[in-house]
């Protein structure tokens, strides 16, 4: 634990599928380590330019008019999870979670916060901007509120700094938060389908690439 990490420990022996032998190792663990990393510098990210432009989550609810179609898809994603996650707690098939934990993760960093820095790195404080800070800050809540009795420490600071930090209203602990619910009215099944058709795309793009050694940022002829 003191080499590994206690959250690194606790994913990796999440994900196992308890029918199978687990190859215990540190190789492993810092395969592992990835997520918690990416998990906390999505939050660093956020907290970052946050603080800069005095954003106040109270003072800026999800307005849909106000949303653009990268905003819709992740909400919509992160309550699809909210959903899966409640069907996985409940059937004790964690391992099958932190797969989706994974995806969920990866559709929040590489594509949700890295398709929109320029809307958080723009200088005036318009509702386009406002707009991605509250999508962001709603998705990652209810990520960390998801995964929090698997990572309970990780999740525990980033809920204290985000929420118990600024509402003296809100439960000082993630532990004693609720499960969250999810928002039927986020939920949109066509759109998720379309972007993640796209992701798709750019996966086979890029899988096609390594095959011939082509680097990601050099100009196809063809």
């Amino acid at each position: 634990a003191e080499k590994m990490g206690v959250d690194t420990m606790r994913w990796l022996y999440a994900s196992q599928n308890p029918e199978h032998n687990l190859l215990f190792g540190y190789s492993i663990a810092d395969e592992i380590r990835k997520n918690i990393i990416t998990l906390w510098n999505t939050y660093s990210f956020f907290i970052t330019y946050a603080s800069l432009d005095n954003f106040i989550p109270q003072d800026h609810q999800i307005e849909e008019k106000k949303l653009n179609e990268l905003d819709h898809w992740i909400i919509a994603k992160i309550n699809n999870f909210i959903q899966i996650a409640d069907d996985y707690y409940s059937s004790y098939e964690l391992y099958k979670l932190m797969k989706e934990s994974s995806r969920i993760l990866d559709d929040i960093s590489n594509w949700y916060v890295r398709r929109n820095r320029r809307r958080f790195w723009r200088s005036e404080n318009d509702d386009d901007k406002m707009s991605a800070y509250s999508t962001l800050y709603y998705v990652l809540v209810r990520y960390i509120k998801v995964l929090s009795p698997v990572v309970p420490f990780i999740s525990d600071k980033i809920y204290e700094n985000l929420v118990s930090n600024i509402d003296s209203s809100k439960p000082r602990s993630i532990h004693l938060t609720n499960f969250p619910k999810v928002d039927s009215k986020f939920l949109n099944e066509d759109l998720v389908a379309e972007i993640d058709c796209v992701k798709e795309i750019v996966s086979l793009g890029r899988s096609a690439r390594n095959k011939v050694n082509l680097k990601i940022r050099q100009p196809l002829s063809e």
